[in-house]
């Protein structure tokens, strides 16, 4: 019998308590020093998330894209077309962060669908999951004239939209695509070079920097930098390399 088959005779007060018997065990195992489990602080907000209705995620990201609203908190609202936003899963496990929206972006008001997001597209489905599966945004909601850097009054007025969808989808991941996603979340001024390859925290997030898709179109040679970067990404994601 299929898990899909059972699962309309079990209903949402019986998932709750299954939920709530679990995460007191776990807690119990944690307290009397039992290993064997990952009975983390980490682990046990993320069973506490399993009961957490989807929609109310897709809720809460809805009400921060409505405080965004027509945004004219810096003077990239005097170029573009669209806002954009982010999209993907609101309960995703896995967030890609990058710089900000490029020609293609503003048009249309999504995130990575021009040469660089097709790549991203390459990088996401070699690592088991479709974009359906995680969720992506950028440092910045709106294309810098000329796709130029974001300047630091831009980012400055767009992190605190990013911090609370971070805050709202509670991902386990972080994957920060190049220079910019990466020192702005990390609050670092090292080069992507000397940031990439390994994991740091943000919140209790586990965070990977690698090189930005637009990056690797340029320099291909880095590409295998970045299978580098997605084979530690999916042995932490819990997959065979």
């Amino acid at each position: 019998m299929r898990l899909r088959d059972i699962m309309p005779t079990i209903n949402k007060e019986e998932l709750n308590r299954t939920l709530e018997e679990l995460e007191r065990s776990l807690r119990h195992l944690a307290a009397v020093g039992i290993e064997g489990f990952n009975c983390s602080a980490q682990s046990l907000k993320k069973i506490q998330q399993w009961g957490r209705p989807m929609d109310r995620t897709a809720h809460r990201l809805a009400k921060i894209r409505a405080d965004l609203g027509d945004c004219r908190r810096c003077k990239l609202s005097a170029s573009r077309k669209n806002i954009v936003f982010g999209e993907g899963n609101p309960s995703a496990r896995l967030v890609f962060v990058g710089e900000g929206p490029g020609f293609e972006e503003d048009q249309s008001g999504k995130p990575f669908v021009g040469a660089a997001g097709r790549l991203l597209t390459r990088i996401i489905e070699a690592i088991k999951l479709t974009r359906d599966q995680v969720y992506i945004c950028n440092i910045i909601k709106c294309r810098p004239p000329g796709n130029r850097n974001p300047q630091p009054d831009e980012i400055q007025a767009c992190f605190p939209f990013l911090k609370r969808q971070l805050e709202a989808i509670q991902p386990d991941f972080i994957c920060a695509l190049g220079k910019f996603a990466s020192q702005t979340l990390l609050g670092s001024e090292q080069a992507i070079s000397k940031l990439r390859g390994r994991f740091h925290d943000y919140h209790g997030i586990k965070v990977l920097p690698t090189y930005h898709p637009a990056y690797l179109l340029r320099n291909p040679d880095r590409k295998r930098d970045v299978w580098e970067d997605m084979k530690m990404l999916m042995q932490e994601y819990g997959y065979e390399k």
